[in-house]
């Protein structure tokens, strides 16, 4: 029986799950917390191969802003507080502008799992093609939309990911479901707190 350390898809989804469960309860959701759920993501991205390694990379580096930052800032909501005050929230390099783009990676693999629940066949090209279309390519220039597009070629096979996942058809479909359910919350949270501060989430 495989442990949970080398489950990382159940591990990411009990994470996500834990995290749901916070902002259903409306406490605000603890940058450490966050930041470590969204860590977790970090080995799925490496699993898709080259096209998505700019994701990998610019992902994990916000990550790890992140997890640094929640070493002083309690709470998301204090994290955008202080960039406020600060004058800095559209900053490169900014926590705010690393937590949007977080919130997009978690997006993106939302609808990736949706669209392989959905998918016949083997092959991963459209769910991934579908789920950069939808999030991150808005965001993008027409280079890096074209180098992309080009690695979609070198994808994994849907049951190569799941090996190296560890996991079979039906218990990846659990874990999955379980990432989209939990994740549509959270992901609604961060949204939340650039708009309801009118901040937008187009940038």
């Amino acid at each position: 029986m495989a442990t949970d350390e080398y489950k990382p898809l159940r591990r990411i989804a009990d994470a996500f799950d834990s995290l749901a469960g916070t902002v259903n309860s409306t406490v605000p959701i603890e940058a450490v917390h966050f930041s470590d759920a969204c860590s977790r993501v970090s080995v799925l991205f490496g699993c898709l191969g080259i096209a998505f390694k700019f994701a990998e990379m610019d992902y994990v580096s916000k990550v790890e802003d992140l997890k640094e930052a929640a070493k002083s800032i309690p709470t998301l909501q204090s994290m955008l507080e202080l960039d406020i005050k600060s004058n800095c929230i559209r900053q490169g390099g900014s926590h705010s502008r690393n937590l949007l783009r977080v919130k997009r990676g978690i997006d993106m693999v939302k609808v990736l799992f949706e669209e392989i629940l959905v998918a016949d066949g083997n092959s991963l090209k459209d769910p991934a093609s579908v789920a950069y279309s939808k999030v991150f390519a808005p965001h993008h220039g027409w280079a890096v939309r074209k180098a992309v597009a080009a690695g979609m070629y070198a994808l994994p096979s849907k049951s190569q990911l799941l090996k190296k996942l560890n996991e079979d058809e039906e218990s990846a479909r659990i874990e999955m479901q379980k990432y989209i359910t939990s994740s549509g919350p959270v992901i609604q949270y961060v949204e939340e707190l650039f708009i309801s501060r009118e901040l937008g989430i187009d940038w």
